[in-house]
């Protein structure tokens, strides 16, 4: 497929200027066939027209009401005949120079779902940073995509992020690698940089329009924020896990260290200590290193005894939410206790499968995994408290202490009650029982037995 033969699909809406600019910036360096999606409203349709009529090979449809950007997007995919490779521009994008459609073409592989700027989001589709539970984010302004794969996933939504559904079923059935990341087109899209091939006007249409006009998606988003209000805020650390690492403790390691943010806040209290990071992530690992004072990106489920003996300095191991993704969290606290020092212990953070809302979906069959908390996909082990403490005695450890995150949820009353009764019908304490559901995690230090 050539160059030339790439088709562009842009959607509009109620801004002729836009799309004028759009138009004529493209048509300095390419001749390729345009496709306008249009929802403008009818007062401003005829300049819609006039601007389209102006240039040649481009075809306006028409919607004749709000089609908004990403059911704009998934309509073209649909409807249109496309085929091979398509790029997507929004309408205020503005090419600066000849080259940005030759190095996505070059970028984008057989089989990939699409090319150009790569961020990270929430599930919510919000820009984060990098971290576990972040999914990458292909931006629509610019981005070059086989069509027929894209046809193989959902399509584009109505959302402040129209890519979201598509990009979390990617990142959910762990095909991201199906992205092609290319800096200047991350750059090029973003307020205040400079630019490479395209600039984007940032909330062009929002500002030339009056806004994105998402009022039932902004009230959808503001319901789910507010339900999530009395959930434990999100932080970058566990402040209760750094809060039990020893302080006589000189050496240590943290495994599944992820971007580094508890060795970020450690080293900010002691910056004497030596703290090494084992990450598997590549990108994490690249992140945590700043943080660090060693980084090893690995797999420790697959490293031999010679990795814990090089390691035998250590006079604290920490797992903040890591022992329930491994496949033998046995072993590998084991071989930590063959080489831990006299003195020293591991510190370890563990999500609490007894949590009340846990068994209250298992009683009505509403276990699914999510992306994140108790249910996350990634989990391969669970453990409770009774099990949390078998698993560091059948390592040769003793746990010495230990503190229950207990948070103040909203709807756990009439649960609690229902743990009550069944704990009763199984002959076995109910305060303890209920005791036990309430901690969404354990963090606990263990010591050699």
């Amino acid at each position: 497929m050539s160059i030339q033969d790439i088709a562009v699909v842009a959607v509009s809406y109620n801004s002729a200027e836009l799309l004028q600019g759009m138009l004529a910036s493209l048509r300095r360096f390419y001749p390729n066939r345009v496709h306008v999606v249009d929802g403008s409203d009818a007062e401003h349709l005829p300049a819609i027209q006039e601007v389209a009529a102006g240039f040649e090979d481009v075809e306006l449809h028409a919607m004749g009401y709000n089609i908004h950007h990403g059911p704009g997007m998934a309509w073209a995919i649909q409807h249109l005949g496309l085929s091979g490779r398509v790029l997507f521009l929004d309408t205020d994008i503005v090419v600066l120079r000849e080259g940005f459609l030759e190095a996505l073409n070059e970028a984008l592989r057989p089989g990939d779902y699409g090319a150009g700027g790569v961020a990270y989001v929430n599930r919510e589709g919000f820009d984060i940073a990098y971290g576990y539970g972040a999914v990458p984010y292909l931006h629509p302004p610019c981005m070059l995509c086989n069509i027929e794969v894209m046809r193989q996933w959902p399509l584009p939504i109505k959302h402040g992020a129209p890519m979201v559904a598509p990009m979390l079923a990617l990142h959910d059935a762990g095909r991201s690698d199906l992205l092609r990341n290319l800096d200047w087109a991350k750059n090029d899209v973003l307020m205040g940089t400079r630019k490479v091939y395209v600039d984007h006007i940032g909330k062009g249409t929002s500002t030339a329009t009056g806004g994105y006009h998402l009022e039932e998606w902004m009230a959808e988003v503001q319901t789910r924020q507010a339900a999530k209000a009395a959930q434990p805020p999100a932080q970058g650390y566990n402040p209760d896990l750094l809060a039990l690492i020893p302080t006589q403790a000189r050496t240590l390691i943290e495994v599944g260290c992820s971007t580094g943010s508890l060795a970020h806040a450690l080293k900010r209290q002691r910056p004497e200590v030596h703290y090494l990071g084992l990450e598997l992530d590549p990108k994490a690992a690249e992140i945590a290193a700043q943080h660090c004072d060693g980084m090893v990106s690995l797999d420790i489920e697959g490293a031999d005894e010679s990795l814990y003996r090089d390691y035998a300095d250590r006079d604290c191991w920490i797992f903040g939410d890591v022992l329930e993704h491994l496949r033998d969290p046995w072993r590998v606290l084991g071989q930590i206790r063959k080489v831990l020092p006299e003195g020293g212990c591991v510190v370890a953070s563990v999500p609490n499968v007894q949590h009340w809302s846990v068994q209250g979906r298992l009683s009505v069959g509403d276990f699914r995994y999510e992306g994140t908390g108790l249910l996350d996909r990634t989990h391969l082990r669970w453990f409770t408290r009774v099990t949390l403490f078998e698993l560091f005695q059948s390592a040769g450890l003793r746990i010495e202490a230990g503190v229950p995150r207990i948070f103040d949820e909203p709807g756990r009353e009439p649960v609690l009650a229902a743990i009550r009764q069944m704990a009763i019908a199984m002959g076995r304490d109910p305060e303890g029982a209920v005791r036990d559901a309430l901690p969404l995690q354990y963090v606990v230090r263990a010591v050699r037995a």
